[in-house]
C-alpha cells in the first residue's frame, strides 16, 4: 500500500488559523499606513499638473511680452513716419499731395492710438497672467511641502513596519 500523507482536518484547521493571524497582521499594517499611499500619490499627480500649468502660463507671458513689444514698434515706426509726412508738407506743390499727406499722418496717429490700445489690453492681460502665476506658484510649493511631509510620515511608517510585513509575507 502506498503511503499517503493526508493532514487531519485538525491540522489543517490549525495551518488555517495561523495563516488567518498572519493575515490579521498584514490588515493591521496596511491600516497603520491608511490613506498615505493614495494621498501621496495625488499630490504627486496634482504637482505634475501645476507644473504643467506652470510651464505654459510661462509661455503665454512671454508670447503676450512678445506680442506687446510688436505693437511698440509699430508706434515707433508710425511716429517716425508722421515725422516724414510731417517733412513732406513743406515741399508740397499742390492741394491733393497736401490732403493725401494729412490723410497718411490722421491714418499713423489712429495707428498709434490703436497700438496703445492693445498695448493697455496686453498689459491688462498680462497682470492677470501674472497673477495667476504667482498663486499657482504658491499652491505648488504649499503641494510640495505636503508631500514632503506625507512622505516622511509614510517613511517613517513603512520603516517602522517593513522588516515585520517582510517576515509575514
Amino acid at each position: 500500500m502506498a503511503k499517503t500523507t493526508e493532514i487531519s482536518i485538525e491540522e489543517k484547521l490549525r495551518q488555517l488559523f495561523s495563516l488567518q493571524k498572519i493575515d490579521t497582521k498584514i490588515d493591521e499594517i496596511e491600516v497603520l499606513k491608511g490613506e498615505l499611499p493614495i494621498e501621496v500619490s495625488d499630490l504627486e499627480d496634482e504637482i505634475t499638473g501645476l507644473e504643467t500649468r506652470l510651464k505654459n502660463l510661462n509661455d503665454t507671458v512671454k508670447d503676450i511680452e512678445k506680442e506687446g513689444m510688436k505693437f511698440t514698434t509699430k508706434i515707433s515706426e508710425g511716429e517716425a513716419l508722421i515725422k516724414k509726412y510731417t517733412k513732406q508738407l513743406d515741399d508740397v506743390k499742390n492741394n491733393r499731395e497736401f490732403d493725401s499727406l494729412n490723410k497718411e499722418i490722421e491714418f499713423q496717429e489712429l495707428e498709434i492710438q490703436l497700438h496703445n490700445k492693445r498695448i493697455k489690453e496686453f498689459e491688462l492681460s498680462l497682470t492677470q497672467k501674472q497673477d495667476a502665476l504667482a498663486i499657482t506658484e504658491q499652491k505648488l510649493t504649499e503641494r510640495r511641502n505636503d508631500l514632503k511631509v506625507k512622505k516622511a510620515e509614510l517613511d517613517d511608517i513603512v520603516a517602522s513596519t517593513d522588516k515585520e510585513e517582510k517576515i509575514l509575507r
